[in-house]
């Protein structure tokens, strides 16, 4: 049963059927969880598991946000060098950063095999492409500290480029064998089904409204009723709203729209074959990837402007299928779509402790999947008594990104611009 129109093609597509939970909610739970996305929902599984009451509220229905939006990489690492990580964070926490990071996606894929959940997986790799010979000297950078550090991957020539993707178009690319693709909004109804069997409890269509402090407690107070829990996890990310003080100016909002054609059957059998995802080193990001049933999924920061029919969006996708692959011929598309991608001032992703036993993993610079679940697991283990050291990234306090409304604005004007231009 369908409560909302699907927030993407990946809903629409999903092995992992949609579900609408609205399960009893208890009078006290050791953990509420608020938000129905990869990190509400990683950590109500790793909690239920370590025997931990919790119970997951979602303001609309599971992978309403952006984890049904997703673009499917499983990506390693982040959206910085992995030089920049290590300044940031210094060398020994940067390298425990990169750790856990780089084994993100393994620790991914061992919970769609554990839980047998049904999203289209392809573990051969995603890649980031080079859009111009500048951005083939960022990937070398990237290759150099990566071989550094013992990962695999592969530094691509313009023509092994070209054979992996289908496009002469690239100055060559950097290929990630611990990545891959998946139905991202699959994978998202795949965690809460296993969340519930550990003994998670959902409720769907209830967003919180307000959390009080009551003695050693939460006091969880929705449209549909209250509850008292000793820990809260406020896993909404892109979609964080102003239920905690600051907590939303804490990042910047990017659009990402993206375009899916029909199934395209033979017409794209040279078209990423392997059914890799790619990213471009660009300014203003593109991503293409191709499902499971032969559709190409092509996407680039900004607002959809129009739909799949018509509009700049269209237009937009229309010449730029083009241009990578001259001889695709005419396409129609038959979704289109947008999410939010929150960003945060230094690019990395953070966990907040907002005040006793409230917590809140945010800004995820584009890499959802994978630093959700770990984020999940992570806080999981915090919770249950493991020391604050274990997390990928010690947890830290509100900062303001000043002058994000501002910034965001400016951007959504030059992403519009980028589109009205690319597709005249």
């Amino acid at each position: 049963m369908r409560h909302n129109d699907p927030v993407s093609i990946w809903g629409l597509v999903s092995q992992e059927t949609e579900n609408y939970y609205n399960d009893l909610v208890e009078r006290e739970v050791d953990l509420a969880i608020i938000g129905g996305g990869y990190t509400g929902l990683s950590t109500a599984l790793h909690c239920a598991e370590k025997g931990l009451s919790c119970h997951v509220f979602e303001a609309k229905d599971i992978g309403f946000g952006g984890s049904g939006r997703n673009v499917g990489l499983v990506n390693a690492g982040v959206w910085l060098l992995p030089q920049e990580v290590n300044k940031i964070l210094g060398e020994i926490q940067g390298k425990h950063f990169l750790t856990q990071f780089s084994r993100a996606p393994e620790y991914v894929f061992s919970l769609i095999e554990k839980y047998r959940i049904q999203c289209e997986v392809a573990r051969t790799g995603t890649i980031h492409a080079a859009h111009s010979l500048k951005g083939y000297s960022n990937l070398k950078l990237r290759k150099e500290e990566w071989d550094r550090l013992g990962e695999p991957v592969d530094l691509l020539s313009r023509e092994e480029m070209a054979a992996y993707s289908g496009s002469p178009a690239f100055c060559g690319g950097l290929l990630d064998h611990r990545a891959g693709t998946i139905n991202p909004m699959a994978y998202c109804r795949g965690l809460a089904r296993a969340a519930r069997a550990a003994g998670a409890s959902i409720s769907c269509q209830t967003p919180v409204s307000k959390l009080e402090r009551n003695a050693s407690r939460w006091r969880v107070i929705t449209p549909n009723g209250e509850i008292m829990a000793r820990n809260v996890v406020i896993g909404t990310n892109a979609y964080t709203d102003e239920l905690w003080p600051g907590l939303r100016r804490s990042i910047a909002t990017l659009p990402y729209f993206q375009i899916a054609t029909l199934p395209l059957g033979n017409r794209i059998k040279t078209i990423l074959p392997k059914r890799q995802g790619l990213w471009d080193t660009g300014k203003i990001m593109f991503s293409l990837r191709r499902d499971i049933s032969g559709r190409l999924i092509i996407g680039s920061m900004g607002d959809l402007l129009g739909s799949s029919k018509s509009g700049v969006s269209c237009q937009w996708a229309r010449k730029q299928l083009c241009r990578l692959f001259p001889g695709l011929g005419p396409v129609e598309f038959e979704q289109a779509w947008q999410g939010q991608i929150a960003m945060t001032s230094d690019h990395l992703p953070h966990v907040h402790k907002l005040s006793e036993n409230l917590y809140s993993a945010i800004g995820y610079n584009g890499r959802g999947i994978t630093t959700g679940t770990i984020f999940g697991k992570a806080l999981a283990g915090l919770l249950t008594g493991e020391g604050a050291e274990t997390l990928p990234i010690p947890t830290s306090q509100l900062n303001n990104f000043k002058g994000f409304r501002f910034k965001a604005a400016f951007y959504r004007i030059a992403f519009a611009g980028n589109q009205l231009f690319k597709s005249i």
